[in-house]
């Protein structure tokens, strides 16, 4: 090893003697070249180092590529040095001649440091020439025995402590001790310790109420903290808010309670909790190691120690020097092992070691005995004992002990065996220690091999061969093996192991598993559980759930209660409210615990009854919804009686509310800030107009002041405090609805980039270890950049980079990554598409459209840390044409709007979200387009709702009748005079050559008309019920005395169920005059009782939907209703009888489009029957239309069979009615109508 003398100062300097140093002539290299290799510089006391730098040796083919750093101040119990969550390999040299320097991420504070090179020149040796580069450092310490207390006494007996700042600096080698404690007479109390090599810090700022948390939850950070290396430790609190640092790795937290100072009586003790006879100071260990530079508000506690100003008399002999451990750890890979011997041929195995891991499984020790094997391992977190023996007959000894041994922490095993006896002990619980007295002789071998072994000794057990963690205290045959002897070749030997080391890491400490996600891990990895988060991927990162109700819209959610997350990925968690899709807006409702007209007596101004309101997600989350809202209102009510409520805009107010930011309000419901008045003090109507609120007339009768309040910066209400129920006779009682918002501007909020030079820039991006990313656009353009960032080398881009094709491209120093999808459809379609990527130190994710994804893992080592500088680029340098909107950048959205309205080349907002989105208004509803989004008219349907899916429809009594007249009565005067008027003066509902229609209806009697549909001719259409319950159709165009007519389903549809019907003509040949006809009233009303009975819905013919304006009075419509119709979707139902095949549907030589129904049932001859008849009726129908078109050309030329009817019907309207008598139903003399 090599020793310089340290002579630093503020600037960089160098270390090592001229010709070990950079530019000397010379330096260093071994004569093997291994990996046993090191080079060690002793900096002659403790150092602060911040940088080194190599060279390889002079004038020669040696260099080292790849080298780690450890570092000790003792030069024994190494550590190396992590950074990014791994030991650090730093990249050396690839010649002679260059520098390789590297500033360390952060200091280290060392007297020793190791050079272990790991890779070098294939072209010759390792070389190097080093120069480390820092400056000095000195701190006071302490050396705590387990038994000493240093107490730092209060210049008052009492101290009422607004803020603390701690900080110090500790090592130890014990799991277990209280680093520092202070408590007072009022409950309070600070504690820091260790407990299973984590810290532990409990705050408590008083006793707790009832109106406050239960108990202090302590807060734990670190772990491994018995490793013997410094660990600095920093805690500030101000008020209730605290910051806790270990390590460089901070913790944000709030206490629990309700006061700001710490009350501490007397003293704060550092290394233990002084005694004083109370039982709360428990069983809990002093603090046994090291502290250093100790600090408590200012004041060094270490100095004054040392200066003997402080009270130290509990130590038997203080010292300011660092005693140092004795124990040398022993660290293991997969491929390692140690052998160390033992006495052969000795009839007492005794083997005892303290291990760690992370691994459930693994070989801690292996010995061939003379006559057998013993077997030691880890196996499901349980520590295993197999024993063979084959003397005269095979024996086999297994046993098992402990369990969790995977935790990361040492823990102890004891194994003993002898004749007929063996044993095997945990952590020193002799009370479960595992005992066997299976008649068995042992005969020792000469080897122990812990953590692996030859490769020539075959294994009986299912054991894994190797073992990855850290030994120590190893002792064979009750001797304590020397490692120094080991590490110098004098005794025993081993392979790819690290002594006087232990490199384990806890990879959950730091823990990268966000938003409560558990983290596990083995030795070289970690993994979240997500479960019950809300949040997913490898950290638990992503939400799986919508930012906001707008958004299930969007994917064509209804009306419903959802679980939303406004901020995606950030700090928020989700919550549950109620969604409201209404046709053209979206409100979202979060509910409090207020039950409404909730009494209030006994109040007055000097002592007012405050009622606290709890809402159904926290005050941040209702912020949240309320910040990007365009609009939110919430319903308040005062019922009084004898109780004022505002008094008078220049009088105090008796009540008050408040809302978001605890701020007081003193106008209510109906009014607006800063005018102290209610709703009718606004409309000038209150019930006493001195006054401005109906209350404050203060009248022994009960009144009301009521109203919304819409000013969403203050809301919800969260207190409304009452001030005059107290009098006699005076009363109050108070509603407080929920609060209702309605838009969201953050999923709107869009930018429209014009030309390919514009774009937008923000400030750069955070997201150094997680970062996501999500946003919409739509684009007609083959290519362009949605956006980027760039830092020295670090950079993040998400682009399009061909019609089909997206990515995803990063690097955080390892090198470019990218990340595309490919989409089976073209993305210039300028529709809206979802893209959304993610980057951890984990894995890379890129998905398209909820549809396409790509996975990248993290590697296992390297640069983690996303590292940018520049601003952030929307739309790219390089160009992007079209629309971004909802950008959210780890749960935060940016503004493109607002930044849009001052950058040229770039408009806010985006049109055209019917093209994406309009296939979400169903059944015929038109897409309307908005700024923000869209929404379904749903006036030309049969139907209601946010997307034209709600059904409509009505029960029908006997006698009721709806009907619908096609033309008004001023037009029919017209149009009974001059066919030519009649034709232009059509509805444009009535379509002379097709007809569409289509109902659901629910029925248990029978028969009875469903539809009749007339003109002023003699045709018709009409669906019926038979006798039977079978369902039929008749038509009558004209020029046949017998209607045409279809016996649709031979089954009973009287059967009270729900049916749905669908009838389409076509006939681009027929042409229709609209005549006036005669309808018979006698005969109709003579056959038809009792009339239909049941249930109609989904009601529409061609683009009328009658049953819809029946019920819907805001409609205005041509309808009338003869008896009781009460609204009822009771005959709504799926489609369930199949549609008309082509082969029976008589009308398919004119559309190909009508559908006929068949029974479910229908058996394989019926099928032939129908065949055969669809046959006959084809043959009829070509001889007819020849007949028809010779006969009635006046009357154009229509494809069809008509069916044999009634022939002696007076007319062809009651042609239907004659063939069934029992048929009745009232029908009006009419022009042309629509009954149901």
């Amino acid at each position: 090893a090599f020793t310089a003398q340290f002579t630093c100062k503020p600037t960089f300097q160098m270390l090592l003697p001229p010709t070990q140093s950079l530019q000397g002539a010379g330096g260093w290299s071994p004569l093997d070249s291994d990996h046993y290799q090191w080079l060690q510089v002793d900096l002659g006391s403790r150092k602060q180092v911040t940088a080194i730098a190599t060279q390889g040796r002079y004038s020669s083919s040696d260099w080292t590529t790849r080298y780690r750093l450890l570092y000790s101040d003792t030069g024994r119990n190494w550590k190396p040095y992590h950074q990014d969550g791994n030991i650090w390999a730093f990249a050396g040299n690839s010649n002679t001649e260059s520098v390789v320097r590297h500033d360390l991420q952060h200091a280290i504070v060392a007297q020793y440091l190791r050079i272990v090179p790991l890779d070098w020149s294939g072209e010759g040796r390792i070389g190097l020439r080093i120069e480390i580069y820092g400056c000095p450092y000195w701190a006071d310490v302490i050396n705590f025995d387990g038994q000493g207390v240093i107490s730092y006494r209060f210049k008052m007996k009492k101290m009422k402590i607004l803020k603390d700042v701690i900080a110090l600096k500790f090592k130890t080698s014990e799991s277990e001790g209280v680093i520092l404690h202070g408590e007072g007479q009022q409950g309070d109390y600070i504690t820091l310790e260790l407990k299973k090599a984590k810290l532990v810090l409990q705050i408590n700022l008083g006793r707790f109420t009832s109106k406050t948390s239960l108990r202090c939850l302590p807060t734990r950070v670190g772990s491994l903290l018995d490793d013997h290396h410094w660990h600095s430790v920093v805690i500030e609190r101000y008020r209730r808010n605290v910051n806790f640092t270990l390590d460089r790795h901070t913790q944000h937290f709030r206490t629990n309670g309700e006061f700001d100072h710490l009350d501490l009586d007397y003293e704060l003790s550092f290394g233990g909790m002084p005694y004083s006879g109370k039982p709360s100071t428990g069983n809990r260990k002093n603090f046994k190691g090291c502290m250093e530079g100790i600090n408590y508000n200012g004041d060094n506690i270490t100095d004054l120690a040392r200066r003997k100003k402080l009270d130290t008399s509990s130590f038997r002999n203080l010292s300011f020097s660092c005693v140092e451990s004795h124990t040398s750890p022993v660290f293991f890979n997969a491929t390692s092992f140690l052998e160390l011997p033992g006495r052969s041929d000795h009839e007492v195995a005794s083997v005892s070691f303290q291990f760690r891991t992370w691994n459930p499984s693994g070989l801690l020790l292996f010995s061939p005995l003379a006559d057998g094997t013993l077997e030691v391992g880890l196996s499901e977190g349980k520590v295993s004992v197999h024993i063979n023996v084959t003397q005269k007959k095979n024996t086999r000894i297994d046993i098992s002990s402990g369990s969790g041994l995977h935790d990361g922490q040492w823990h102890d095993v004891r194994f003993l065996a002898k004749e007929n006896f063996a044993m095997l002990t945990i952590d020193g619980d002799e009370a479960s220690a595992v005992r066997t007295n299976t008649p068995i002789q042992i005969k020792t071998g000469d080897s122990y091999y812990f953590g692996g072994t030859l490769r020539l000794f075959h294994l009986q057990s299912p054991i894994q061969r190797s073992f990855q963690g850290c030994m120590q205290l190893i002792h064979v045959d009750d001797q304590l093996a020397d490692l120094h002897a080991v590490e110098q070749g004098k005794l025993g030997s081993f392979e790819n192991v690290s002594l006087d080391m232990c490199a384990i890491i806890d990879r959950c400490m730091p823990n990268h598993c966000e938003h409560g996600g558990r983290c596990t891990q083995t030795w070289d990895s970690f993994s979240c559980t997500c479960d019950g988060t809300g949040y997913s991927g490898a950290t638990c990162h992503t939400s799986i759930y919508e930012q906001s109700c707008e958004a299930y819209k969007h994917l064509g959610k209804t009306s419903d209660t959802y679980w939303i997350d406004p901020d995606g990925s950030g700090p928020l968690g989700p919550f549950r409210v109620n969604c409201n899709m209404t046709e053209d807006m979206v409100w979202t409702t979060v509910m409090n615990n207020l039950p409404p007209q909730t009494s209030v007596t006994g109040s007055s101004r000097e002592r007012r009854t405050v009622l606290q309101l709890n809402y159904s997600a926290s005050m941040d989350q209702v912020s949240a919804i309320t910040s990007s809202a365009e609009h939110c209102e919430q319903h308040v009510a005062y019922s009084c009686r004898m109780s004022r409520l505002l008094n008078t805009p220049e009088g105090t107010p008796y009540t008050w509310w408040i809302g978001k930011g605890s701020e007081k309000h003193f106008y209510w419901g109906g009014s607006g800030p800063g005018i102290q008045k209610c709703a009718c003090g606004i409309e000038r109507n209150c019930t006493d107009p001195k006054y401005y609120c109906n209350c404050d007339a203060d009248q022994k009768q009960w009144r009301e002041d009521s109203g919304l309040l819409v000013y969403k910066e203050h809301l919800p209400v969260n207190q409304v405090a009452v001030g005059d129920t107290n009098r006699p006779g005076s009363e109050a009682k108070l509603t407080v609805g929920p609060l209702r918002c309605q838009g969201d501007r953050n999923y709107w909020n869009a930018a429209s980039f014009n030309t390919p030079s514009s774009y937008l820039h923000f400030s750069t991006f955070q997201g150094e270890t997680s970062a996501d990313i999500s946003f919409y656009f739509k684009t007609s353009a083959p290519y362009g950049v949605f956006l980027e960032n760039l830092g020295n080398t670090d950079f993040i881009r998400l682009e399009l980079k061909s019609p089909t094709v997206v990515s995803f491209s990063f690097d955080v120093g390892n090198g470019p990554v990218e990340l595309a999808v490919r989409s089976l459809a073209p993305l210039n379609d300028d529709q809206w598409h979802r893209v959304s990527a993610e980057r951890n130190v984990k894995e890379a994710v890129l998905q398209l459209d909820q549809q396409y994804r790509e996975v990248r893992p993290a590697p296992s080592q390297g640069h983690t840390r996303l590292e940018l500088y520049s601003q952030l680029y929307v739309g790219g340098q390089k160009g992007f044409l079209g629309c971004i909107r909802s950008l959210k950048m780890n749960g935060v959205t940016l503004d493109l709007e607002e930044r849009a309205k001052v950058t040229p080349g770039v408009k806010p907002g985006c049109s055209g979200h019917c093209t994406s989105y309009g296939m979400y208004c169903r059944n015929g509803g038109k897409c309307i387009e908005k700024y923000n989004g869209y929404s379904c008219d749903c006036t030309s349907t049969a139907y209601d709702g946010t997307f034209c899916t709600k059904d409509v429809g009505g029960f029908f009594e006997a006698g009721t009748l709806v009907k619908y007249n096609f033309m008004p009565e001023n037009t029919a005067a017209v149009a009974s005079k001059d066919t030519k008027g009649l034709s232009r003066n059509v509805a444009p509902e009535g379509n002379l050559t097709r007809e569409d229609l289509a109902f659901s209806f629910s029925t248990s009697s029978a028969p009875s008309i469903l539809v009749y549909i007339s003109s002023r001719t003699q045709d018709y259409m009409a669906v019926v019920l038979r006798h039977n319950g079978t369902l039929q159709i008749r038509y009558n165009l004209g020029g046949l005395q017998e209607p045409f007519t279809i016996d649709v389903d031979q089954r009973n549809l009287a059967n009270g169920q729900p049916h749905t019907v669908n009838i389409t003509r076509v006939d681009r040949n027929i042409q229709l005059q609209v005549e006036t006809g005669q309808i018979d009233p006698v005969l109709i009303e003579k056959y038809n009782t009792p009339g239909f009975v049941g249930c109609l819905s989904r009601v529409q013919f061609n683009g009328i939907a009658p049953l819809k304006a029946a019920l819907r009075s805001r409609i205005a419509a041509p309808v009338s209703v003869q008896g009781k119709l009460v609204e009822s979707n009771c005959g709504a139902s799926p489609l369930t009888i199949p549609p008309m095949s082509a082969a029976t549907d008589p009308w398919h030589l004119d559309s190909g489009r009508s559908e006929r129904v068949i029974p479910d049932g229908v058996n394989r001859n019926s099928a032939i029957i129908g065949g055969v008849i669809a046959v006959v009726i084809f043959t009829i129908l070509c001889t007819l239309v020849f007949l028809i078109r010779y006969m009635f050309r006046h009357k154009g030329t229509y494809h069809t069979n008509e069916a044999k009817g009634v022939e002696s019907a007076d007319n062809a309207d009651a042609a239907i009615i004659g063939h069934d008598p029992n048929f009745s139903e009232t029908i009006d003399e009419s022009k042309k109508e629509w009954f149901i």
